[in-house]
């Protein structure tokens, strides 16, 4: 049982301290739109996780299939990455979240009376389909499932992928807490550079995958 919960938190420290769009993210949603913004995100990423976690794990089969498609998948990602990166850096116009004037920010809404409302549903959406659409994060999973799968049965599985949803879901709840502590106390033209930096990242990660996925055609 030790050993089993030893592997678990192993998979999910090694989740915790991946670079990728999602952690960049999270504290941008968390800056923007505070804690309840931070949260919906990760929310979002979560439920795309278990998803990925019990299909790879109860539907080996229809993985299987999935995995035929993963080069349109992890394309139509790239696409969605690269699309938020040239719109957050040089299209959105971006103002100061202090600013008396009600701004859009993306997830925000400005109602008819003016006032700015944010769109949790959206926020949550947009982490579900950040995580649901890289190809990576499907690699991960399906290959974590197929190695485990060969040395150890459901029920340890089970205690394992569980124990590594709770390590990084502790994780996120860090990096959303700290984040939100640390936005109220940047100026209003350091949370520009930061909305600016991560479409610059969203921008690199997905031409960097796409780039990936192009040489693997190219040399097959």
């Amino acid at each position: 049982m030790f050993s089993v919960i030893l592997k678990g938190l192993a998979i999910g420290l090694l989740l915790i301290f991946s670079v990728g769009p999602v952690i960049f993210t999270t504290i941008k949603q968390s800056i923007n739109h505070g804690r309840r913004g931070g949260f919906s995100f990760i929310i979002g990423v979560w439920i795309s996780d278990i998803i990925w976690i019990v299909l790879s794990n109860g539907f080996s089969e229809a993985i299987k299939i999935l995995l035929d498609f993963k080069i349109p998948i992890g394309i139509a990602g790239c696409c969605f990455l690269i699309g938020m990166g040239i719109y957050f850096t040089f299209l959105k116009k971006i103002e100061p979240r202090r600013l008396q004037e009600p701004t859009e920010i993306a997830g925000d809404e400005i109602t008819p009376a003016g006032k700015k409302k944010t769109n949790y549903f959206a926020i949550l959406s947009s982490g579900f389909i950040i995580n649901t659409l890289n190809p990576g994060v499907i690699s991960f999973w399906v290959f974590t499932a197929a190695t485990l799968a060969s040395v150890y049965g459901l029920h340890d599985r089970i205690i394992i992928f569980a124990t590594c949803m709770s390590a990084t879901m502790l994780a996120d709840i860090g990096k959303v807490m700290s984040a939100g502590y640390i936005g109220q106390r940047l100026s209003d033209r350091v949370i520009l550079l930061i909305n600016r930096i991560s479409g610059i990242l969203y921008l690199a990660f997905g031409v960097a995958i796409l780039a990936g996925i192009v040489y693997t055609l190219i040399k097959d």
